[in-house]
């Protein structure tokens, strides 16, 4: 309560209603598994990656292929240059998108090749000879992708303008500290464009206390300008090009750390001026006698090389591959180490650190080699959404599954977390052209990614309640086997959800349960629905935590609970034709004891009953006799 200790008129807001429910968000995706490029810790003392190497939220597919990678195939294996394989997570993430999905997180795992270091971790790089310098540019992430190529030119001004202060002193306008100038004695030629530079006639500006500039050559000397000197600035362009289609230019770059736009800043591994920037540059001067004195024209000159004045100097970095086999070890990642901010979660332990996400899928997990590794892959998948509580997982089977392969697949799982779609999705290739007579190859891909968007676009469309079946799959071709009624007999009652096709109507999602065996929990949007619930009261009521424990308290948070399942109950999500028959929200004496209060334990007791999806329609049709009474 607040002081009262002055005489006055005391003017105070208050609240007369109970606090709101605000419902989370319930199509938000993640996503683990192999990719051509992204961040990724590195996870070898050896070699040391960026430090911002944390699931990025993903919005499209376009934004995907420029943070992680096409769909080109990823070339895996313990020694060069590895077997090719279909970058499963990229497709995935595609058919995601296609199907509805707005918002996905992506946990990309790699695995490195025997070894340490750099070749281990398939970093690809490239040397500069600078002087006595060790320079690199460095792909920022591990990768066949990182052997890019990049190209550096120099861009030139215009002759800069002179403000004369004496006859013995001249001043360059438009230039900081830190810029290199090229100074041509007149009547010139100067150079122009890309033309290389000669090392004598570059010069850095440097400002003193009171503003006054020298120009230093490479000796460390200052001359003066002359009046009839040439001066133009030199600048850097680079372009970095990334497999066969992403092109990225980097222009107006400088050499000096004094320079806002210098390259070793707009190149940064941790931090660069794009986020998404393909490579780094680094320049280790520690072996010079004197580093500090390292001059900026000598990097400026280096990096632009000797060529001719239309041919910039091209780098093609080295040592990029995509790593080993995925493991079932290496999916489930690692957790943070609490005392090392640098040691960050991996696989699928980083997509445990992020609240948001309501679904989980791996589509690797399907074709890992062995369909035993499949299983514990798949299984490292349902424990993470156990544990996570408020999510969902997705699991694939074993690519080329017969039916009773499914079943045995289906037979070793039992979590109310989990569904389990059957059978592979066919699709055409998405890197091959149409032509006449000849239609693109045709992939074979896992499930998981299209029924994580259906699953996305449900919620969206209709609800969370409303379970993601008899909904139309987008994108493909057809489906690896046929699914008819009687082995859809057999599979649906074990909790394996079949996808079908039906003249007339397309394919389809046709079932919607969970792989257990309790009956109370069978249907994937119950669980899901349970899920949004309490994730939702869970987040809404943090601020309970340390009031007092009192009859105030109590009946707040049930007025905010009853408001909330109001709410559901009219969006048809519960039962019942009343409320009272939908719900019950109680939160007194009779739900906690003294020992309780005693022990600072505020329990509310919450129940529902949810809508549960009409999965047999029955219409029972009999005989009626024109004289019969009613």
């Amino acid at each position: 309560m607040p002081e009262y200790l002055a005489p006055g008129v005391y003017v105070e807001e208050t609240s007369f209603r109970s606090r709101s429910i605000e419902g989370v968000a319930t199509s938000t995706t993640g996503i683990a598994g192999l990719a051509a490029w992204g961040p990724v810790r590195y996870g070898d003392a050896d070699i040391t990656g960026p430090a911002s190497n944390a699931p990025r939220l993903i919005t499209s597919f376009t934004e995907f292929q420029r943070v992680y990678g096409g769909l080109e195939e990823l070339h895996i294996g313990t020694a060069a240059p590895g077997a090719a394989r279909l970058p499963y997570m990229a497709h995935a993430a595609r058919a995601f998108f296609e199907n509805g999905g707005r918002r996905l997180y992506v946990s990309r795992v790699f695995v490195p090749r025997a070894g340490v270091g750099a070749a281990a971790f398939g970093v690809a790089q490239a040397a500069v000879p600078v002087s006595a310098a060790s320079a690199f540019f460095t792909a920022r992430w591990p990768g066949a992708l990182g052997n890019m190529f990049v190209k550096v030119s120099l861009t030139r001004s215009k002759n800069i303008a002179f403000a004369r202060v004496s006859d013995a002193l001249i001043q360059a306008r438009g230039v900081r500290a830190g810029a290199v100038v090229e100074v041509i004695a007149a009547p010139g030629p100067a150079p122009s464009g890309n033309a290389p530079a000669t090392l004598s006639t570059l010069r850095v500006v440097a400002v003193d206390a009171e503003g006054t500039q020298t120009f230093i050559d490479e000796t460390g000397a200052a001359p003066p300008l002359a009046a009839t000197d040439i001066v133009q600035s030199v600048q850097l362009a680079v372009q970095v090009t990334v497999g066969t289609e992403r092109v990225e230019e980097f222009r107006e770059i400088a050499t000096s750390p004094a320079q806002r736009r210098d390259i070793r800043r707009i190149l940064e591994a941790d931090d660069p001026e794009d986020e998404d920037c393909p490579v780094s540059f680094s320049i280790d001067t520690s072996g010079l006698a004197e580093p500090e004195a390292f001059h900026p024209a000598l990097l400026a000159q280096a990096l632009r090389g000797t060529e001719a004045a239309d041919a910039p100097y091209g780098l093609r970095l080295a040592g990029g591959h995509d790593g080993a086999l995925l493991s079932p070890d290496a999916l489930g990642g690692e957790a943070a180490d609490p005392d090392d901010p640098l040691v960050t979660a991996t696989g699928l332990e980083a997509l445990a650190e992020i609240d948001d996400i309501a679904i989980c899928l791996a589509p690797d997990t399907g074709n890992m080699g062995d369909p035993v590794a499949s299983r514990v892959a798949a299984q490292a998948l349902v424990t993470h959404a156990e544990r996570a509580s408020y999510r969902i997982a997705i699991i694939d089977g074993p690519v080329g599954s017969s039916l009773n392969e499914i079943r045995d697949f289906r037979g070793q799982f039992d979590s109310t977390y989990a569904a389990l779609y059957y059978p592979w999705i066919r699709i055409f290739d998405p890197n091959e052209r149409f032509s006449q007579g000849t239609p693109p190859r045709q992939l074979l891909l896992p499930p998981s990614g299209f029924v994580a968007g259906i699953y996305a676009r449900n919620d969206v469309e209709r609800g969370v309640h409303k379970a993601p079946a008899n909904e139309v799959i987008r994108g493909l071709t057809r489906f690896e086997i046929n699914i008819n009624r009687p082995r859809q007999e057999v599979i649906n009652p074990e909790g394996i959800n079949a996808l079908r096709f039906f003249d007339g109507r397309g394919f389809r999602v046709w079932g919607a349960r969970t792989i257990t065996s309790d009956s109370e929990w069978k249907y994937v949007n119950v669980r899901r629905l349970f899920i949004f619930i309490e994730h939702s009261i869970d987040l809404a009521t943090q601020w309970a935590v340390f009031e007092p424990n009192n009859r105030r308290l109590w009946d707040n948070i049930r007025r905010m609970v009853e408001d909330f399942l109001l709410v559901q109950w009219r969006d048809g999500a519960l039962l019942g034709a009343k409320p009272e028959d939908a719900f019950f929200v109680r939160c007194d004496r009779t739900t906690m004891t003294q020992n309780d209060l005693d022990n600072g334990r505020l329990i509310c007791l919450v129940g529902m009953a949810p809508v549960k999806p009409a999965e047999f329609v029955i219409f029972r049709v009999g005989q009626w006799t024109a004289d019969a009474q009613t």
